[in-house]
């Protein structure tokens, strides 16, 4: 009997898990996930009661954005840049982050600068801290 090479395991296009699931999973707030939706980066599967549903290639997807926004700095629009260039390449979502971060230490954009890059964006929109 000879073994199917084109059988998968798993079917990681199935939309399965809750918003919340894939928030706590990030470390997300909910909205976040629900402005990629509005802004058409990340848009889940609905269900009959149009409740957003996630496949694990969601996940990658998400975990790439985060990836994107928090260590290169990227705003949605460059996203969306990003994304359309992994389609036009048929990048597969488990090689998303993989391939991305490849590319940026080509471009000498180094673990140092992500670093630099995860400091500024954290403190994007708070207010300062009062001296006591």
């Amino acid at each position: 009997m000879q073994k199917n090479k084109d059988k998968k395991i798993m079917d990681t296009s199935i939309a399965i898990l809750p918003i919340s699931s894939i928030a706590s999973a990030l470390n997300v707030h909910q909205r976040t996930l629900r402005i990629y939706d509005n802004e058409g980066i990340l848009s889940p599967k609905r269900t009959d009661k149009n409740r957003r549903n996630y496949s694990l290639d969601d996940l990658e997807k998400a975990k790439l954005i985060l990836f994107l926004t928090r260590n290169l700095a990227l705003n949605l629009a460059g996203v969306k840049i990003i994304f359309a260039m992994l389609e036009k390449n048929k990048v597969k979502p488990a090689d998303y982050l993989s391939y991305i971060e490849k590319i940026a230490k080509e471009a000498g954009i180094d673990t140092e600068k992500q670093e630099n890059n995860i400091e500024k964006t954290s403190k994007r929109g708070r207010k300062p801290k009062a001296d006591k």
